[in-house]
């Protein structure tokens, strides 16, 4: 029996395991980086080992340290999570060689599995479908026929992921595509297989006993992605023909035993119409994994930890119910590239979560076994105050609904995100609540090319006058609060009718400024309407607008403001009224849009550059990301060279445009 874990990962998912192991009295030890010393996971945990002398981007993937720390902790057992070193054959053979416990399957079928060059071979062998790939370097390279999918050998979530259309740019994307893998998997092996445009991404989940018997839990929808990357997953698939679906189990069931499976993993594939093909086996659990959770009413990680201890499974899994819809929120900015975004989450709350829901497995209602009415769900690596850093996946939390039917789900998803509470940074928020309101989703037209072609319809940009407004009639509410003398007045009060109080805000689209008067007779604001104060505290305002009474929450920290409300979000910035010099910078330079590392520089000062063409590229958060020129010119001005670090918003160069 299991006595002591170790979770070899961090934030959301070391925070689930640990979820399951108090559930289950098993004490819990997490390993945590330089970066990660104040994070929720290792203050949540029983015990916790800092892995001293690693840089924080290598923390996660340092297998003889973690083992060391687990050992050192007194754990007899280590869960991977996933990512990281989850399907790292030679970390799960040095668990089990330190005379621990391994939560997962056996050294030889992750590695069976680890290659996704030679996991396509096998599966062809055991008779699954699986689409023709060939090695960049290979006579057979000569042939394709484009577009084509660069794609990293080792590890997943998108990265070492390259779409190429023009076979001009093949060299630069297996390039891009190796340097990316290697940096978040330590191989950076890829190969190329066709691209299969608008399929759905499915996947199966699996679970294995060591006794023979395989379980097949449904099937997940997880064709909403960026960057190859998933954003919205859900459970049962929409429109899937109950012929595919068979195809799909079947499939999956011969690719856990042609490598003798045992644990909990997941079998991806592509499907258009009744092609099926066969994408990868995850040897692992799954980010989207609540979402089956839901469904068949069960807890994955629990039974992971069961059939470690060697107990058998019932020869039937459970049957699901209803359905389940799960979102990830990341910090990125989905107008610029989905770049992704770092700094202090200043407040992080999500209204409506479910206690019920909160304990994997526990989505049954006492009756006919189906899920109960509405439940939200929170897998979530941070709160409020948290430091999301440059140095990991910009994943924030996972948010997932489930009840009897798909678009009671959705909409019940969709208001919770409007609802929630997301300050300090900015996140993919409004994003997720337009693809879960937008006609296709409902309608279940859902692929790879979802984002590509639907322009989703975020919701509409909020009144940031009317917003502007609350947040200044709130700051004026604090500042008579903390006010010594002549407390009684009303904020914002004016003795002299013809002179108002004035704020002015950095906001959305630039300056905002208000200018209101409080008198005998009520609120008097210039260029509104019929707007009327019912209320001001520093974290409330109501105001009747036009006959409707509407509430503004608003969070007031040392450098802005965050209102919430039905009508719309906006963060603003108060601005002085005698603002301090600003500090020059030269015309067509080059900002670094988030801190970084200086991976490659591509031109030299007194070169002449073309609009679009790339200047250097930078990496963060395992992503690569380039900055080109925004025109055609000279460089006059070269500040950095390869291995640089940066911070968000330095002059990497400067270019003097051409006449």
């Amino acid at each position: 029996m299991i006595r002591r874990l170790l979770v070899a990962n961090r934030a959301e998912i070391a925070r689930r395991v640990f979820r399951t192991c108090r559930d289950l009295g098993i004490e819990t030890v997490a390993v945590f980086s330089d970066a990660d010393a104040g994070s929720p996971h290792a203050a949540e945990a029983d015990h916790a080992v800092r892995l001293r002398g690693v840089r924080p981007a290598d923390t996660y993937l340092d297998a003889d340290a973690i083992v060391s720390a687990a050992l050192n902790a007194g754990a007899d057992a280590v869960h991977p999570g996933y990512g990281f070193l989850s399907e790292n054959a030679a970390f799960a053979r040095a668990v089990l060689d330190a005379g621990l416990t391994w939560i997962g399957p056996s050294p030889a079928a992750i590695a069976a599995m680890g290659s996704k060059i030679e996991a396509k071979v096998l599966m062809a062998q055991a008779g699954v479908p699986v689409p023709a790939s060939v090695i960049p370097e290979s006579p057979e390279a000569g042939e394709l026929v484009f577009p084509v999918l660069v794609k990293a050998s080792a590890g997943g979530g998108g990265r070492g992921m390259r779409v190429v259309r023009d076979p001009a740019e093949l060299d630069e994307a297996v390039a891009a595509a190796r340097r990316e893998a290697l940096s978040a998997f330590g191989d950076g092996t890829v190969f190329v297989e066709p691209l299969l445009e608008e399929a759905r991404h499915i996947e199966v989940q699996i679970l294995a006993d060591a006794h023979g018997t395989v379980w097949t839990l449904g099937e997940r929808e997880c064709s909403i992605q960026r960057r190859h990357q998933k954003v919205v997953e859900e459970t049962p698939s929409p429109g899937m023909s109950p012929g595919v679906r068979d195809t799909l189990f079947e499939a999956a069931e011969r690719a856990a035993k042609a490598i003798g499976y045992v644990g909990a993993g997941t079998v991806e594939f592509l499907v258009k119409g009744d092609t099926v093909a066969f994408l990868e086996m995850n040897t692992r659990l799954q980010v989207e994994h609540p979402v089956t959770e839901c469904v068949y009413g069960v807890d994955l990680v629990r039974l992971q930890l069961e059939v470690a201890e060697g107990a058998r499974l019932p020869a039937e899994p459970p049957e699901p119910r209803g359905h389940a819809i799960e979102v990830r929120l990341y910090a990125e900015d989905p107008a610029s590239d989905w770049r992704p975004q770092s700094g202090t989450l200043r407040l992080f709350e999500v209204p409506g979560v479910d206690a019920r829901f909160q304990v994997p497995g526990l989505t049954r209602e006492t009756g006919d076994g189906g899920p109960a009415a509405y439940g939200l769900r929170l897998d979530s690596g941070v709160e409020s105050g948290s430091e999301v850093g440059v140095h990991y996946d910009p994943m924030l939390a996972k948010v997932i609904a489930c009840g009897p039917n798909r678009a009671g789900v959705a909409r019940r998803l969709a208001t919770a995100l409007a609802r929630a509470r997301v300050h300090g940074l900015i996140t993919n928020r409004d994003l997720l609540v337009g693809v879960l309101r937008h006609e296709a989703f409902l309608a279940g037209d859902t692929h790879t090319g979802f984002l590509d072609r639907y322009d989703v319809a975020t919701p509409a940009a909020p009144p940031v006058p009317l917003l502007a407004l609350a947040a200044a009639l709130a700051l004026a509410a604090a500042n008579r609060a903390a006010a010594s003398v002549l407390g009684g007045l009303p904020s914002g009060w004016r003795n002299v009718p013809s002179q108002p109080q004035r704020t002015a805000f950095d906001g959305p689209g630039g300056r905002v400024e208000i200018a209101y008067r409080l008198t005998r007779d009520g609120l008097a604001a210039e260029g509104f309407g019929d707007v009327t104060l019912v209320s001001a505290t520093p974290a409330e305002v109501v105001l009747d607008v036009a006959g409707v009474v509407r509430r503004f929450a608003v969070a007031g920290y040392a450098d802005a403001v965050q209102v919430d409300s039905p009508l719309g979000s906006v963060w603003l910035v108060p601005l002085p009224r005698l603002p301090e010099p600003i500090v020059s910078i030269p015309p067509g330079s080059l900002l670094a849009p988030m801190p970084g590392t200086v991976l490659r520089v591509e031109i030299t000062p007194g070169a002449a550059v073309t609009a679009g063409q790339p200047i250097l590229t930078l990496e963060a958060m395992k992503m690569e990301h380039q900055i080109s020129a925004p025109a055609a010119g000279v460089v006059s001005e070269l500040n950095v060279t390869p291995g640089r670090q940066v911070e968000a918003g330095a002059v990497l160069a400067v270019i003097e445009e051409s006449r």
